[in-house]
């Protein structure tokens, strides 16, 4: 496969679709379109100075002496983070699946949506295996999942009038700080 097929199979629109793009909004070239739309004020006014085009071939071999030259750390994180050991049936299809990762639609550029979709899972098997109507899994921290379960504590509360008026929450000392 030559440089230029690798190039055009992967980047942009092809010939006949970029005609029909400036067709439909009325502008006879890129240039023009680009004219139009990106201050003159904040474009290079020369080429970017890149490197030549590389085949598959070659762009692995290069993207594999770049990936030699990670090194691996142990970390230190401390305060709740402990070893743990992961069966690969859980890392290969939770942690290492692409669903959870990949954003869904061109202008949600994160995993978000993955990430719900991992979290309302969780929290199905979490009220299949306790029976319990609801449960909480947090979209950000430790912190933040505490005061979503007290928020949901306090939401789900019996509404009688001896507990009405129930709005504090006592933390531990002993809880870790982040959290």
């Amino acid at each position: 496969m030559s440089k230029e097929q690798f190039v055009s199979r992967h980047i942009g629109p092809r010939q006949k679709e970029v005609e029909y793009m400036l067709s439909v909004i009325g502008k006879p070239s890129i240039d023009a379109l680009v004219d139009a739309t990106v201050p003159a004020g904040i474009r290079l006014a020369k080429p970017l100075d890149l490197p030549a085009p590389l085949t598959e071939q070659e762009y692995m071999g290069h993207i594999q002496k770049q990936a030699k030259k990670n090194k691996l750390f142990k970390t230190y994180i401390g305060l709740g983070y402990y070893n743990t050991f992961t069966p690969s049936v859980i890392r290969r299809n939770i942690f290492e699946n692409p669903g959870w990762y990949t954003a869904y639609t061109p202008y949600q550029a994160e995993i978000a949506q993955g990430r719900l979709e991992a979290l309302l899972n969780y929290q199905t098997v979490v009220c299949d295996l306790t029976g319990l109507p609801v449960a909480n899994a947090s979209l950000l921290d430790e912190g933040t999942a505490a005061a979503e379960a007290m928020a949901m504590l306090h939401s789900t509360r019996s509404k009688d009038a001896v507990k009405r008026d129930a709005n504090k929450f006592f933390v531990s000392e002993l809880v870790f700080p982040k959290q």
